[in-house]
Protein backbone atom coordinates (compact mmCIF):
# COMPACT_ATOMS: atom_id res chain seq x y z
CA UNK A 1 0.00 0.00 0.00
CA UNK A 2 1.18 3.40 -0.79
CA UNK A 3 2.29 5.58 1.91
CA UNK A 4 1.60 9.44 1.14
CA UNK A 5 2.30 12.68 3.30
CA UNK A 6 2.93 16.06 3.01
CA UNK A 7 6.33 17.81 4.01
CA UNK A 8 6.40 21.29 4.54
CA UNK A 9 10.02 23.40 5.48
CA UNK A 10 10.33 27.24 5.20
CA UNK A 11 13.69 29.72 4.37
CA UNK A 12 14.37 33.15 5.28
CA UNK A 13 15.62 36.13 3.27
CA UNK A 14 19.19 37.47 4.74
CA UNK A 15 16.91 40.84 5.71
CA UNK A 16 14.88 38.83 7.37
CA UNK A 17 15.65 40.47 11.10
CA UNK A 18 16.51 37.17 13.01
CA UNK A 19 19.32 36.64 10.46
CA UNK A 20 20.53 39.80 9.92
CA UNK A 21 21.31 39.14 13.96
CA UNK A 22 23.05 36.37 13.14
CA UNK A 23 25.03 38.35 10.39
CA UNK A 24 26.23 41.02 12.68
CA UNK A 25 27.05 37.32 15.55
CA UNK A 26 29.30 36.25 12.99
CA UNK A 27 30.78 39.24 11.82
CA UNK A 28 32.16 39.58 15.53
CA UNK A 29 33.17 35.80 15.71
CA UNK A 30 34.83 35.90 12.16
CA UNK A 31 36.85 39.43 13.31
CA UNK A 32 37.90 37.70 16.47
CA UNK A 33 39.09 34.74 14.86
CA UNK A 34 40.87 37.00 12.25
CA UNK A 35 43.32 38.51 15.44
CA UNK A 36 42.92 35.38 17.61
CA UNK A 37 42.43 31.82 15.97
CA UNK A 38 41.42 30.78 20.15
CA UNK A 39 39.66 33.51 21.25
CA UNK A 40 36.05 32.25 22.70
CA UNK A 41 33.02 34.14 21.99
CA UNK A 42 29.21 34.02 22.45
CA UNK A 43 28.13 36.94 20.76
CA UNK A 44 24.18 37.62 21.04
CA UNK A 45 22.73 40.50 18.77
CA UNK A 46 19.40 42.17 18.81
CA UNK A 47 18.38 44.78 16.42
CA UNK A 48 15.16 46.91 16.29
CA UNK A 49 13.43 50.15 14.96
CA UNK A 50 16.49 52.57 14.90
CA UNK A 51 18.06 50.22 17.41
CA UNK A 52 21.02 47.82 17.55
CA UNK A 53 22.21 45.59 20.87
CA UNK A 54 25.51 43.60 20.93
CA UNK A 55 26.32 41.68 24.41
CA UNK A 56 27.53 38.10 24.98
CA UNK A 57 30.55 36.58 26.63
CA UNK A 58 34.20 37.01 25.03
CA UNK A 59 37.52 35.74 25.88
CA UNK A 60 40.84 36.80 23.71
CA UNK A 61 44.61 35.87 24.65
CA UNK A 62 45.56 39.28 23.86
CA UNK A 63 44.44 42.25 26.28
CA UNK A 64 43.70 45.05 23.67
CA UNK A 65 41.58 42.43 21.68
CA UNK A 66 38.43 43.28 23.30
CA UNK A 67 38.59 46.70 23.59
CA UNK A 68 39.37 47.17 20.62
CA UNK A 69 36.40 44.83 19.08
CA UNK A 70 33.96 47.46 21.21
CA UNK A 71 35.94 50.38 18.80
CA UNK A 72 35.28 47.99 15.65
CA UNK A 73 31.56 46.76 16.49
CA UNK A 74 30.09 49.94 14.50
CA UNK A 75 31.63 49.32 11.37
CA UNK A 76 31.34 45.72 11.59
CA UNK A 77 27.38 46.30 11.88
CA UNK A 78 27.48 49.42 9.18
CA UNK A 79 29.07 46.40 6.88
CA UNK A 80 26.71 43.89 7.21
CA UNK A 81 23.72 45.84 6.99
CA UNK A 82 25.03 47.74 3.62
CA UNK A 83 25.45 44.63 2.88
CA UNK A 84 21.89 43.36 3.22
CA UNK A 85 20.45 45.73 1.46
CA UNK A 86 18.86 48.01 4.50
CA UNK A 87 18.02 51.82 4.26
CA UNK A 88 15.98 54.30 5.93
CA UNK A 89 13.24 53.23 3.54
CA UNK A 90 13.78 49.38 3.71
CA UNK A 91 13.24 49.26 7.57
CA UNK A 92 16.79 50.58 9.20
CA UNK A 93 18.99 53.08 8.43
CA UNK A 94 22.60 52.15 8.89
CA UNK A 95 23.56 55.38 9.45
CA UNK A 96 21.53 56.29 11.85
CA UNK A 97 20.25 54.14 14.99
CA UNK A 98 21.34 53.90 18.56
CA UNK A 99 24.00 51.04 19.35
CA UNK A 100 24.07 49.29 22.84
CA UNK A 101 27.25 47.04 23.25
CA UNK A 102 27.72 45.06 26.48
CA UNK A 103 30.74 42.51 26.09
CA UNK A 104 31.34 40.37 28.86
CA UNK A 105 34.19 38.35 30.04
CA UNK A 106 33.94 34.62 29.70
CA UNK A 107 33.16 32.92 32.90
CA UNK A 108 36.33 31.74 34.34
CA UNK A 109 34.58 28.24 35.59
CA UNK A 110 33.72 27.39 32.13
CA UNK A 111 37.15 28.36 31.02
CA UNK A 112 38.86 26.05 33.41
CA UNK A 113 36.83 23.21 31.62
CA UNK A 114 37.58 23.92 27.92
CA UNK A 115 41.07 24.48 28.20
CA UNK A 116 42.01 21.12 29.98
CA UNK A 117 45.97 21.75 28.85
CA UNK A 118 47.73 19.02 26.85
CA UNK A 119 46.20 19.76 23.48
CA UNK A 120 43.08 18.62 25.03
CA UNK A 121 39.79 20.51 25.02
CA UNK A 122 36.82 19.88 26.80
CA UNK A 123 32.82 20.15 25.36
CA UNK A 124 31.94 24.51 26.04
CA UNK A 125 28.48 23.27 27.12
CA UNK A 126 26.41 20.29 27.76
CA UNK A 127 23.67 19.20 25.31
CA UNK A 128 23.00 16.96 22.32
CA UNK A 129 23.78 17.70 18.30
CA UNK A 130 22.20 15.90 15.85
CA UNK A 131 23.15 15.55 12.17
CA UNK A 132 21.25 14.44 9.10
CA UNK A 133 21.86 13.14 5.72
CA UNK A 134 19.55 11.81 2.61
CA UNK A 135 19.79 10.89 -1.12
CA UNK A 136 16.95 12.59 -1.93
CA UNK A 137 18.41 15.66 -3.60
CA UNK A 138 22.53 16.69 -4.75
CA UNK A 139 23.25 18.29 -1.62
CA UNK A 140 22.18 15.09 0.57
CA UNK A 141 19.62 17.01 2.09
CA UNK A 142 15.90 17.08 2.42
CA UNK A 143 14.17 18.24 -0.94
CA UNK A 144 11.93 20.61 0.76
CA UNK A 145 14.12 22.97 3.05
CA UNK A 146 17.03 23.13 -0.16
CA UNK A 147 13.84 24.24 -2.34
CA UNK A 148 13.01 27.05 0.33
CA UNK A 149 16.85 28.24 0.12
CA UNK A 150 16.88 28.12 -3.51
CA UNK A 151 13.68 30.20 -3.72
CA UNK A 152 15.07 32.82 -0.93
CA UNK A 153 18.73 32.68 -2.54
CA UNK A 154 16.96 33.63 -6.49
CA UNK A 155 14.85 36.19 -4.73
CA UNK A 156 17.79 38.01 -3.47
CA UNK A 157 19.40 37.43 -6.49
CA UNK A 158 17.23 39.73 -8.26
CA UNK A 159 16.76 42.56 -5.95
CA UNK A 160 20.43 42.73 -5.63
CA UNK A 161 20.70 42.33 -9.40
CA UNK A 162 18.67 45.79 -9.75
CA UNK A 163 16.43 44.83 -12.45
CA UNK A 164 13.41 44.77 -9.59
CA UNK A 165 13.53 47.76 -7.90
CA UNK A 166 10.65 47.04 -5.94
CA UNK A 167 11.54 44.46 -4.23
CA UNK A 168 12.93 44.79 -0.46
CA UNK A 169 15.21 42.93 1.80
CA UNK A 170 12.88 41.29 4.01
CA UNK A 171 11.49 37.91 2.74
CA UNK A 172 10.42 33.96 3.54
CA UNK A 173 9.60 31.37 1.50
CA UNK A 174 8.10 27.83 2.08
CA UNK A 175 7.71 24.60 0.01
CA UNK A 176 5.04 21.69 0.72
CA UNK A 177 6.01 18.48 -0.96
CA UNK A 178 4.00 15.30 -1.51
CA UNK A 179 5.91 12.33 -0.78
CA UNK A 180 4.82 8.79 -2.05
CA UNK A 181 6.39 5.76 -0.27
CA UNK A 182 9.05 8.20 1.28
CA UNK A 183 10.07 9.92 -2.11
CA UNK A 184 9.02 13.09 -3.28
CA UNK A 185 6.81 13.19 -6.43
CA UNK A 186 5.16 17.06 -6.70
CA UNK A 187 5.44 20.19 -5.32
CA UNK A 188 2.41 21.12 -3.74
CA UNK A 189 2.45 24.75 -2.94
CA UNK A 190 4.57 27.62 -2.20
CA UNK A 191 4.59 29.81 -0.10
CA UNK A 192 7.02 33.71 -0.88
CA UNK A 193 6.10 36.54 1.18
CA UNK A 194 8.55 39.57 0.46
CA UNK A 195 9.09 42.98 1.11
CA UNK A 196 8.56 45.78 -0.89
CA UNK A 197 7.93 49.52 -2.34
CA UNK A 198 4.68 50.59 -1.92
CA UNK A 199 3.70 51.70 -5.45
CA UNK A 200 3.80 48.46 -7.18
CA UNK A 201 0.81 46.14 -7.35
CA UNK A 202 0.38 43.09 -5.94
CA UNK A 203 -0.49 41.52 -9.47
CA UNK A 204 2.72 42.42 -10.65
CA UNK A 205 4.39 40.85 -7.74
CA UNK A 206 2.36 37.76 -8.15
CA UNK A 207 3.11 37.64 -11.23
CA UNK A 208 6.47 38.20 -11.51
CA UNK A 209 7.97 35.93 -8.70
CA UNK A 210 5.58 32.82 -10.32
CA UNK A 211 7.32 33.27 -13.34
CA UNK A 212 10.43 34.80 -12.79
CA UNK A 213 11.35 33.01 -9.86
CA UNK A 214 9.26 29.91 -8.63
CA UNK A 215 9.01 28.14 -12.37
CA UNK A 216 12.96 28.81 -12.87
CA UNK A 217 14.05 27.73 -9.98
CA UNK A 218 11.94 24.80 -9.29
CA UNK A 219 12.21 21.42 -11.19
CA UNK A 220 9.26 21.52 -13.76
CA UNK A 221 9.14 17.61 -13.09
CA UNK A 222 7.10 18.60 -9.82
CA UNK A 223 5.12 21.60 -10.76
CA UNK A 224 1.82 20.44 -11.79
CA UNK A 225 -1.38 22.07 -12.91
CA UNK A 226 -2.82 21.43 -9.61
CA UNK A 227 0.67 23.31 -7.99
CA UNK A 228 -0.83 26.47 -5.75
CA UNK A 229 1.33 29.58 -5.40
CA UNK A 230 0.61 31.54 -2.74
CA UNK A 231 2.71 34.92 -2.89
CA UNK A 232 2.12 38.02 -0.65
CA UNK A 233 -0.83 36.36 0.53
CA UNK A 234 -1.53 39.22 2.86
CA UNK A 235 -2.21 41.30 -0.01
CA UNK A 236 0.46 44.05 1.10
CA UNK A 237 4.35 43.77 2.65
CA UNK A 238 5.72 47.39 2.74
CA UNK A 239 6.59 47.61 7.27
CA UNK A 240 9.30 44.72 6.77
CA UNK A 241 12.83 44.60 8.41
CA UNK A 242 13.32 45.64 11.93
CA UNK A 243 10.61 48.14 11.27
CA UNK A 244 8.09 45.48 11.26
CA UNK A 245 9.71 42.88 13.67
CA UNK A 246 12.44 42.76 16.31
CA UNK A 247 15.24 40.65 15.13
CA UNK A 248 17.48 38.09 17.38
CA UNK A 249 20.57 35.59 17.24
CA UNK A 250 19.51 32.47 16.98
CA UNK A 251 16.08 32.25 16.01
CA UNK A 252 15.85 30.54 13.43
CA UNK A 253 17.41 27.12 14.23
CA UNK A 254 15.20 24.81 11.91
CA UNK A 255 15.90 26.93 8.95
CA UNK A 256 19.99 27.07 9.56
CA UNK A 257 19.60 22.74 9.94
CA UNK A 258 17.61 20.60 7.72
CA UNK A 259 13.95 22.42 7.88
CA UNK A 260 12.09 20.22 10.57
CA UNK A 261 13.26 17.24 8.85
CA UNK A 262 16.30 16.17 10.60
CA UNK A 263 16.07 16.87 14.15
CA UNK A 264 18.24 19.86 15.83
CA UNK A 265 19.06 19.59 19.62
CA UNK A 266 18.47 23.09 20.29
CA UNK A 267 21.72 25.26 20.42
CA UNK A 268 22.00 28.04 17.90
CA UNK A 269 24.84 28.27 15.64
CA UNK A 270 25.33 31.85 15.26
CA UNK A 271 27.83 34.03 17.09
CA UNK A 272 29.85 30.64 18.47
CA UNK A 273 33.25 29.85 18.31
CA UNK A 274 33.87 26.18 17.78
CA UNK A 275 34.85 25.53 21.53
CA UNK A 276 31.04 25.69 21.55
CA UNK A 277 29.71 21.99 20.87
CA UNK A 278 26.29 23.30 19.51
CA UNK A 279 27.74 24.48 16.94
CA UNK A 280 30.81 22.43 15.87
CA UNK A 281 29.39 19.36 17.14
CA UNK A 282 26.21 20.03 14.61
CA UNK A 283 28.75 20.55 11.59
CA UNK A 284 30.40 17.19 12.40
CA UNK A 285 27.78 14.74 13.03
CA UNK A 286 26.79 16.94 9.25
CA UNK A 287 29.72 15.82 8.22
CA UNK A 288 29.50 12.12 9.25
CA UNK A 289 26.11 11.93 7.87
CA UNK A 290 27.03 13.02 4.72
CA UNK A 291 29.86 10.34 4.44
CA UNK A 292 27.90 7.35 5.53
CA UNK A 293 25.26 8.15 2.67
CA UNK A 294 27.58 9.03 0.03
CA UNK A 295 29.16 5.74 0.94
CA UNK A 296 25.74 4.02 0.10
CA UNK A 297 25.55 2.90 3.64
CA UNK A 298 22.51 4.28 3.97
CA UNK A 299 19.69 6.49 2.19
CA UNK A 300 18.95 8.75 4.97
CA UNK A 301 20.85 8.54 8.60
CA UNK A 302 20.34 10.69 11.59
CA UNK A 303 23.26 11.00 13.79
CA UNK A 304 23.23 12.24 17.59
CA UNK A 305 26.05 13.06 20.07
CA UNK A 306 25.83 14.53 23.40
CA UNK A 307 28.28 16.12 25.68
CA UNK A 308 29.11 16.88 28.92
CA UNK A 309 30.19 20.77 29.98
CA UNK A 310 34.31 20.48 30.11
CA UNK A 311 34.30 16.75 29.71
CA UNK A 312 36.54 16.19 26.12
CA UNK A 313 34.47 12.72 25.08
CA UNK A 314 31.04 12.56 24.13
CA UNK A 315 28.76 11.35 26.26
CA UNK A 316 27.01 9.73 23.74
CA UNK A 317 26.83 8.47 19.98
CA UNK A 318 23.93 7.31 18.15
CA UNK A 319 23.34 5.99 14.27
CA UNK A 320 19.75 5.63 13.08
CA UNK A 321 19.68 5.07 9.32
CA UNK A 322 15.76 4.98 10.16
CA UNK A 323 15.18 1.75 8.34
CA UNK A 324 17.35 2.28 4.89
CA UNK A 325 20.59 1.09 6.06
CA UNK A 326 22.36 -1.37 3.77
CA UNK A 327 23.85 -2.67 6.83
CA UNK A 328 23.00 -3.12 10.51
CA UNK A 329 23.07 0.28 12.13
CA UNK A 330 25.79 -1.12 14.72
CA UNK A 331 28.14 -1.60 12.14
CA UNK A 332 27.56 1.76 11.04
CA UNK A 333 28.29 2.83 14.59
CA UNK A 334 31.11 1.43 15.26
CA UNK A 335 32.45 2.22 11.74
CA UNK A 336 32.04 6.12 12.73
CA UNK A 337 33.63 5.33 16.11
CA UNK A 338 36.62 3.81 14.13
CA UNK A 339 36.81 7.03 11.43
CA UNK A 340 35.86 10.11 13.10
CA UNK A 341 36.82 11.27 16.44
CA UNK A 342 34.12 13.28 18.12
CA UNK A 343 36.16 15.39 20.93
CA UNK A 344 36.05 19.17 20.51
CA UNK A 345 39.92 19.13 19.73
CA UNK A 346 39.83 16.83 17.19
CA UNK A 347 36.08 18.51 15.74
CA UNK A 348 37.91 21.39 15.38
CA UNK A 349 41.45 19.82 13.79
CA UNK A 350 39.22 17.73 11.41
CA UNK A 351 37.10 20.34 10.35
CA UNK A 352 39.79 23.40 10.52
CA UNK A 353 37.19 25.31 12.26
CA UNK A 354 39.40 28.33 13.52
CA UNK A 355 39.20 30.52 10.93
CA UNK A 356 36.95 33.11 9.92
CA UNK A 357 34.72 31.42 8.06
CA UNK A 358 31.34 31.92 9.72
CA UNK A 359 29.55 34.67 7.84
CA UNK A 360 29.49 32.30 5.14
CA UNK A 361 27.97 29.96 7.14
CA UNK A 362 24.77 32.21 8.11
CA UNK A 363 22.41 32.56 5.18
CA UNK A 364 19.97 29.57 3.34
CA UNK A 365 20.92 26.89 5.63
CA UNK A 366 24.62 25.64 7.24
CA UNK A 367 24.28 22.85 5.42
CA UNK A 368 23.87 21.94 1.12
CA UNK A 369 26.57 24.06 0.73
CA UNK A 370 29.54 23.89 -1.29
CA UNK A 371 32.74 25.14 0.11
CA UNK A 372 32.06 24.23 3.56
CA UNK A 373 34.34 21.19 5.48
CA UNK A 374 31.74 19.54 7.23
CA UNK A 375 30.06 19.47 3.09
CA UNK A 376 33.14 17.21 2.10
CA UNK A 377 32.80 13.86 1.33
CA UNK A 378 36.25 12.67 1.55
CA UNK A 379 35.87 9.52 4.22
CA UNK A 380 33.73 7.51 1.86
CA UNK A 381 37.09 5.36 1.38
CA UNK A 382 37.75 5.17 4.91
CA UNK A 383 33.90 4.35 6.25
CA UNK A 384 34.33 1.35 3.54
CA UNK A 385 37.32 -0.15 5.33
CA UNK A 386 36.28 0.21 8.79
CA UNK A 387 32.77 -1.70 7.25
Amino acid sequence: MTREYLFTSESVSEGHPDKAADQVSDAVLDWLLTRDRHAKVACETLIAKNFLAITGEFRANFPDLIPALQDAIPGLARTVLDGIGYTAACGFDPTRYELRTVLNRQSDNIDQGVERGGGELGAGDQGLMFGYACNETPELMPTPVMFAHRLGRGLTALRKGGKVPWLRPDAKSQVSIRYEDGRPVEIVNVVISTQHTADVAHGVIEDYLIERLIKRVLPARLLTRKTEFLVNPTGRFVVGGPEGDSGLTGRKIIVDSYGGWGRHGGGAFSGKDPSKVDRSAAYMCRWVAKNIVAAGLADAVELQVAYAIGYPEPVSIYVDTQGTGKIADEKITRAVRAVFSFKPADIIRQLDLLRPIYRQTTNYGHFGKSGLAWEKTDKIAALRAAI
